[in-house]
């Protein structure tokens, strides 16, 4: 396959041991009810060409989750691999939960506590940072759909990851960047953060790419990017002058390459059915990131 037979949403990639791993969430036709049955692994050892896919993660009839298996993300901690996802049910709100196995091609099952996000929150899209002091953090989205201004919190997690080892903080609110454009109308303050995701920078600076909507002549979906000067994961935060990505594709995240390039894989366009993973290499710059060519696969 290629990736413009893939067809899902908020691409991420693992890479390990000569193999690239490609998770996401699950599309299909718009007139197509989306079974969430479970989540889908695709590999390739070359960009280029990627397998069918596996299903690395199926749902227990016990779990309580039935519907919204979003953003799946996959890191090698310790001496297993976690994957983040977001969930929700009937009775329980969208939130975050972390899964476990003992290989990227799963199969991964329940592994924290429980949902890690405040139960009466609606969240989605937490992913994993580990800063210099060996200490692991999530930062998620606590969704515009609840609080209007769409905001990213970081929390702590406990070593073994299995729980909050704190209390959510707020470090960016999506109005707080002035190209944020309201999701339902102008006046209506609705404002979207999406897909937090940590790369250190070779300068010591931290960035957190974050994707929400361009308040431009026409509304597109934006790879965005926040800056952490201090290095720190707290902060402060500012905006980037620039989007990495303005055309209508946005929810990405940053992997080295084994060719040592450097690589960024979103999905565009936004709207269904026509999201696909598109693959770009970059280069890091003084103050973030920059494209340099699409990749075509």
């Amino acid at each position: 396959m290629k990736l413009r037979d893939i067809h899902l949403r908020d691409p991420f990639v693992f890479a390990e041991n000569g193999v690239y791993y490609l998770y996401g969430t699950r599309r299909g036709p718009a007139t197509k009810v989306i079974p969430w049955t479970g989540l889908d692994v695709y590999t390739s050892t070359d960009l280029i060409e990627w397998s069918e896919p596996h299903e690395c993660f199926t749902r227990p009839a016990d779990f309580w989750s039935d519907r919204d298996f979003f953003a799946p993300e996959v890191y090698h901690y310790g001496d297993a691999y976690y994957m983040f996802a977001s969930f929700r049910s009937e009775m329980h709100l969208r939130c975050s939960q972390i899964l476990k196995a003992d290989s990227p091609m799963g199969p991964f099952l329940p592994f924290s506590a429980g949902p890690i996000t405040p139960e009466d929150w609606v969240c989605l899209d937490a992913t994993l940072y580990v800063d210099e002091k060996g200490t692991p953090w999530t930062a998620f989205c606590h969704e515009w759909t609840q609080v209007g201004d769409g905001t990213i919190e970081i929390m702590p997690l406990t070593e073994d990851l299995t729980a909050p080892a704190g209390k959510p903080e707020t470090v960016l609110r999506a109005s707080g960047a002035e190209w944020s454009y309201s999701l339902v109308d102008p006046t209506s303050r609705n404002y979207v953060t999406d897909g937090p995701f940590f790369r250190k920078g070779k300068n010591g600076k931290l960035y957190m790419l974050w994707s929400g909507f361009h308040a431009g002549p026409q509304y597109w979906y934006v790879q965005a990017l926040a800056i952490s000067d201090s290095g720190s994961i707290r902060g402060p935060w500012r905006h980037a002058d620039q989007f990495i990505y303005d055309e209508d594709g946005g929810h990405g995240m940053i992997f080295d390459g084994f060719d040592g390039d450097l690589y960024l894989i979103l999905h565009s366009t936004n709207v269904n059915p026509n999201e696909r993973p598109r693959l770009f290499k970059i280069k890091e710059t003084d103050d973030g990131f920059e494209i340099i060519a699409r990749v075509e696969s």
